[in-house]
């Protein structure tokens, strides 16, 4: 209790807070989905073979999620699926919120399976909710009450025993319901895809072990498979299988790896003993993606696993979730070494349990996700729904951030979070069927909010081609593999990779491509390293650092206006790792990176005519992850 108190005082403000916002009745959605309209089959739709980008977000919480309603959020699944589609809906705070940078191609509202849609029904006189004595607490408007709600819910998530007064399924039975009409409401095939989703929220000794999964259509179960269930998810993996049995199709995917203190990628079982194959098999069958960034940082690694890394330090989050408590085990708990740790298991069993692929989203609490800098309204409602409250902007008693910090030691932890990032996926059509089969082969990237294109292909016979046109396009998929595959190494054979990046227009010019390499030795010890392969402004590769000279991009602190003279709209390249051996197996990424721009404090600092809150970087390099491809010694492996 103590935990989880002190992390919602470090991410609260020091003001009161206010409770508002419009509640959408269940009538509504009843209405709605008896007037809904028949799904265009799959097939009627137009199909490119050479594969659109698709952008989207798979992790989205509604006021069916215990904690967002805990932070007053009172909107619905409709409603965020009106913003993914460029609407304007409601802050708990009472503002609009909208995309600036347009509509999404699809959206999965991702509620916590645990208490789904349990504080509604318990602040909703008749129910058998709300005859629970402390039902009346369940509808906090100040900083105070949330914290005395928590204490209701925090041991039964840690421990995993459901709160026995709370046992009944009628009200998870209900929500879960109105998500599956929703997303079937919403989903327009050819135009806008709903996936229907919710989290498995494990979270043992505060560690995240959290997943959200996505089934591929609307085969759904009666219920979600929940961490009140079993907080194991070698157990979830054994539902999924069995759901699968059944036609009921879905995917998990971890978040918030960074918050797991080493525990998301293990290289042991639940049971602590070693990885073996049958659990990589299960496990790499289940959860073919990853979230490599959102709301709450980055997974993709940090300096103390990638000290060779000078751009590793971007927008880390280093403590756990949902506790004011520092992370002391960090190998585990991010992406690139899951991949190193994962061709190291593989050379012992024959199967890699991380053998991922990558997508980011936003974990939004409040039915919409902030990607963009400029736009920011967080993550948890009431409580960092301003610039006060979220640290960017000082409180009216203190006269300069001097003061400020003479009263705490640290900004709130909110603060420390980014904005939020989309998924990437390279799919025939935006359909369930065309973006879940994209999703299951892994030919998806992540970014950290902008619209960046990316595309990577890997082959031993790929001719001169251009990824920017539909024939070089095609020629990658006849002679190579797309990200997310795997090639098999051949004796004497070099592989090549054929690299094209696109900038998002609303945000900044591209700087350059890399290449993140791993490869494990014969004695079973992995190793990274970092190679620039496309520099913008014409720029070299110095050849002592792999890296592109300093293209001398810079941003006015006081505007937030970034170098229009540098960088560039499209980056490509064609590259032969000059230190491949054929004996090893290994894999590679693709990393892309934009000019500086401004981090969204900074944004917050202007717009209050203050100064940057000092303890915050003021600048940011958005960038793009694409899937990883293998090489590897066997195929079937």
């Amino acid at each position: 209790m103590a935990i989880w108190m002190k992390v919602l005082l470090m991410s609260a403000c020091t003001t009161a807070l206010i409770a508002c916002g419009n509640k959408t009745s269940k009538q509504t959605v009843k209405t709605a989905t008896e007037q809904a309209k028949q799904e265009t089959p799959h097939e009627k739709i137009a199909q490119n073979p050479l594969r659109n980008a698709y952008f989207g977000d798979l992790h989205i919480h509604t006021q069916n999620s215990y904690d967002a309603y805990l932070f007053s959020v009172r909107s619905t699944p409709d409603e965020a699926y009106e913003f993914a589609k460029g609407g304007k809906i409601k802050h708990p705070m009472g503002y609009d919120m909208q995309l600036h940078s347009g509509p999404l191609d699809f959206l999965a509202v991702a509620d916590h399976a645990e208490y789904l849609g349990v504080l509604e029904a318990m602040n909703t006189p008749g129910t058998e909710y709300s005859k629970v004595s402390y039902a009346k607490d369940m509808n906090p408007g100040d900083r105070a009450g949330i914290f005395k709600a928590f204490g209701y819910f925090v041991e039964s998530l840690l421990t995993g025993e459901i709160i026995p007064e709370l046992s009944s399924t009628a009200a998870p039975r209900s929500a879960w319901q109105e998500t599956i009409e929703s997303a079937e409401r919403h989903n327009n095939p050819g135009t806008f895809t709903t996936f229907i989703a919710y989290e498995f929220t494990s979270l043992p000794r505060v560690r995240n072990l959290h997943r959200n999964v996505i089934f591929a259509n609307g085969n759904v179960p009666d219920l979600p498979y929940s961490a009140l269930d079993s907080q194991n998810p070698e157990d979830l993996w054994h539902w999924l299988d069995a759901q699968r049995a059944k036609g009921n199709d879905a995917l998990a995917i971890p978040h918030n790896a960074n918050g797991s203190d080493g525990t998301m990628f293990e290289r042991t079982m639940w049971n602590g003993k070693p990885i073996d194959q049958a659990y990589a098999k299960l496990r790499s069958r289940n959860e073919p993606l990853i979230e490599i960034s959102q709301i709450k940082g980055q997974s993709e690694t940090m300096p103390l696993l990638s000290p060779n890394d000078e751009f590793a330090g971007f927008e880390l989050m280093t403590s756990y979730i949902g506790a004011a408590k520092q992370i002391t085990k960090f190998e585990g708990g991010y992406a690139r070494d899951a991949l190193k740790r994962g061709i190291e298991i593989e050379q012992k069993t024959g199967t890699n349990p991380y053998n991922f692929g990558f997508i980011s989203s936003s974990d939004g609490h409040t039915s919409a996700g902030p990607f963009e800098e400029d736009n920011y309204f967080a993550k948890v409602g009431i409580l960092d729904g301003t610039p006060k409250r979220r640290g960017s902007v000082y409180p009216a008693k203190y006269k300069n951030w001097d003061e400020y910090y003479e009263d705490r030691e640290n900004p709130p932890l909110s603060s420390t979070w980014g904005s939020a990032g989309l998924s990437g996926v390279w799919a025939e059509s935006n359909t369930r069927q065309s973006l879940f089969a994209a999703m299951r082969r892994k030919e998806t990237f992540g970014t950290t909010g902008p619209r960046i294109r990316v595309r990577m292909f890997g082959g031993y016979d790929l001719p001169e081609i251009s990824l920017a046109t539909d024939a070089g396009v095609s020629s990658a998929y006849a002679n190579g593999v797309a990200m997310g595959g795997s090639l098999i190494r051949q004796a004497g054979k070099t592989p090549e990779f054929v690299v094209i990046a696109s900038r998002d227009v609303k945000s900044a010019p591209l700087q350059r491509i890399q290449i993140i390499k791993g490869w494990v030795d014969a004695k079973g010890q992995s190793h990274e390293k970092i190679y620039d392969i496309a520099c913008s402004d014409n720029g070299v590769i110095q050849s002592d650092s792999n890296r592109c000279e300093d293209n001398g991009a810079s941003v006015n602190l006081n505007t937030c206006e970034f170098s229009k003279d540098k960088g560039d709209a499209e980056l490509e390249a064609r590259w032969k790792d000059p230190a491949f051996d054929h004996t090893q197996n290994a894999f590679y990424y693709v990393r892309v990176l934009e000019n500086p721009s401004c981090r969204w404090s900074t944004w917050d600092a202007i717009r209050a005519n203050v100064e940057p809150n000092p303890k915050l970087a003021k600048t940011i390099q958005e960038r793009a992850y694409t899937s990883p491809i293998w090489l590897l010694a066997n195929r079937d492996k």
